[in-house]
């Protein structure tokens, strides 16, 4: 076998549907992942920004123009749905008599920011269970591929009934290509996925001391000092 032959479009060449199946689910993963991985980048500056204006947001004159100032730029929808959703229920008026009624006004609006503040993490964690699944998976899909073709380079050197380095050498170099395929896709999900989780982290721990400034205001008129937690 010439060194010229020798390489990836050899080996595919040469590969027979399982290694074909292989290197498909790969490339799928990895467009998959790529896909994830620059959209939740996007996202997380789109939520830096708006968390940059939270400052702003304190500032308006009214919940109603805060809520208005938050809005357009946030469109990610963290912070905003949760102050909107904290201010109608602050304005809810129960009917009298009803079992609303007999919630406190407190504990209503606690309950809206829990209800907020779980479905913006699951926004935020939406796609990490996919990266963490390639990164998991992707390195052993590769490695069946090299054990597979493995296998079929040492039936092929079987038939032909001589043995030598160059006849092992090159299948079985070959076949490693689908081991290095597999740690290529599953290496940037790994790593975008304990990126993603860190910021996810840290953009909840912030989306929480925004609910509680917003519980102290609509509850006493007042931000909680910074060091405090909301009642």
């Amino acid at each position: 076998m010439e060194s010229g032959a020798l390489g990836i479009g050899h080996f595919w060449a040469q590969a027979d549907a399982v290694i074909q199946l292989a290197t498909y689910t790969l490339l799928v993963m990895s467009v998959v992942s790529w896909f994830l991985i620059l959209g939740r980048g996007w996202a997380w500056i789109q939520v830096r920004r708006a968390s940059d204006a939270l400052d702003d947001f304190w500032t308006a004159r009214t919940i109603d123009e805060a809520i208005a100032r938050l809005r357009p730029r946030d469109p990610e929808g963290i912070f905003h749905p949760l102050a909107a959703a904290a201010a109608g229920a602050a304005g809810v008026a129960a009917p009298p008599g009803s079992l609303s009624a007999q919630v406190d006004r407190s504990e209503l609006i606690t309950r809206v920011l829990r209800q907020r503040i779980n479905t913006a993490a699951a926004r935020l964690e939406s796609g990490l269970t996919w990266l963490a699944s390639v990164g998991s998976t992707a390195p052993f899909v590769g490695l069946f591929g090299t054990v597979w073709g493995i296998y079929h380079a040492l039936l092929n050197i079987a038939t032909a009934g001589t043995l030598s380095i160059d006849r092992v050498a090159a299948p079985v170099g070959e076949a490693l290509i689908m081991t290095a395929f597999g740690l290529v896709v599953a290496i940037p999900a790994v790593l975008a996925y304990n990126a993603l989780t860190r910021v996810n982290r840290l953009i909840l721990a912030q989306l929480d001391g925004f609910a509680h400034d917003l519980h102290a205001f609509l509850t006493v008129g007042a931000r909680i000092p910074p060091g405090h937690s909301a009642p």
